[in-house]
């Protein structure tokens, strides 16, 4: 962390000796003289550093040296590029900071660079207030179960989130106690940009909770989930978050993503999917490999169907769907196919791309998933002459392990 008593090199006390700016840099090359960075350099493309005020010339001449160019400088809280000028003492391209009085953005465009991980930007004394603005359905004809897919306005305030996170919901009205309700936590279902694009809207994908009461065996319907899948367009939502930090995208654009979703578990890997082929943002191109397997009661429940199996047709070298649909399939043994069934079919597979360092293992859905993979993956893992929990600790330890269950 910089510290914020270095004087900035202008020599002036202004407002902007705290902020934040993002470099766009082009044409970088590593070497021995500067492989001790703190950011990420790619073999080729634009990259983008995060850099203090105070340390604006001094980056430029580091980047300098290290036969870059600067293309564009960025407000980290603003959408509009600081055109670079030249210096002569440096021999680099030095930015210009607005003026102090001119109106600052609140929205704060997130892109690839490593920047801090937003959390609990807006909290439940304090939630933000957004709005509906899409609330449509997911499972088709014949399926079990109410799933929609919500959309709402964030465009009023400063909620910003990445791929892999969740916001929290908190319905109106009072529990049993006469207590506002607690907040039910929802993972993130759209890319850090939004489905529009532009860095203004979060969705989600809601499942009604549905139960029958143990002793009363009365239908008992989700507090939240409930609210939210009869929620009317135009209608008022108090959001809190972003939180978590486990389900993060790997910066590198060559990582294997490997994907295990059953029902509304979906939502996380919807944004990585989106992000990785739909969007092509231009600080992001994925190349490595995306695969999902993906648990269901019936087809008709499969989410976002058309759109996966799009990508599928489009990108048959980079992505690789495989359904477990457990009404309709049937196992080697002729039970229902869930999907450790079709992990334990997939094993020899999946164990080969997981001894690539580049291969992370993502998992989303109803808690017993991950011993569900255990039970397909560690009799192969024992052929291996390998104990699958120490398998997992050294992937965990590598960060390559991420779990979310619900």
């Amino acid at each position: 962390m910089y510290s914020s008593a270095v004087a900035a090199t202008s020599g002036q006390t202004t407002a902007y000796g705290n902020r934040l700016f993002v470099y766009e840099v082009v044409g970088l090359s590593q070497n021995t003289d500067n492989d001790s960075v703190d950011y990420p350099i790619r073999r080729s493309g634009s990259v983008f550093i995060t850099v203090p005020y105070a340390r604006m010339n001094q980056e430029m001449r580091r980047i300098t040296r290290m036969g870059g160019r600067i293309v564009s400088i960025t407000p980290l809280d603003a959408e509009t590029p600081l055109k670079p000028t030249s210096s002569r003492s440096s021999g680099a391209e030095v930015a210009q900071p607005p003026q102090s009085n001119q109106k600052e953005e609140k929205r704060k465009p997130m892109t690839q660079a490593k920047t801090k991980v937003p959390v609990n930007i807006y909290k439940p004394k304090n939630p933000y207030i957004g709005k509906c603005v899409e609330n449509y359905p997911l499972v088709a004809e014949g399926g079990s179960g109410i799933v929609q897919h919500l959309t709402f306005d964030i465009s009023g305030g400063d909620l910003h989130y990445l791929e892999g996170q969740s916001i929290g919901i908190i319905p109106p009205g009072t529990d049993d106690n006469g207590k506002p309700h607690k907040l039910r936590l929802y993972s993130i279902a759209s890319t850090r940009h939004g489905d529009k694009l532009d860095d203004k809207t979060v969705s989600l994908c809601v499942r009604q909770l549905e139960y029958q009461h143990p002793e009363t065996n009365e239908t008992v319907y989700g507090v939240c989930s409930t609210h939210l899948c009869h929620l009317d367009v135009g209608a008022d939502v108090s959001i809190t978050g972003p939180v978590g930090k486990e389900m993060l995208l790997p910066e590198d654009e060559d990582a294997n993503i490997v994907m295990l979703a059953t029902g509304t578990g979906i939502a996380p890997f919807r944004a990585f999917l989106w992000r990785m082929f739909f969007e092509q943002h231009e600080d992001y191109k994925f190349k490595g490999k995306a695969w999902l397997i993906f648990g269901v009661p019936y087809t008709a429940n499969i989410l976002y169907k058309d759109k996966l199996e799009e990508i599928q047709t489009n990108y048959p070298d980079n992505f690789e769907l495989t359904y477990a649909i457990s009404r309709e399939q049937k196992n080697s043994e002729g039970g229902r196919m869930y999907i450790q069934h079709r992990v334990a079919e997939q094993a020899e597979k999946l164990w080969t791309m997981l001894q690539d360092p580049k291969t992370h293992l993502y998992m989303c859905g109803l808690k017993g998933m991950e011993g569900g993979i255990e039970e397909g993956l560690s009799p192969f893992a024992a052929q291996q002459g390998v104990e699958w929990s120490d398998f997992v600790k050294g992937l965990k330890k590598q960060h390559r392990w991420h779990v979310e269950v619900y």
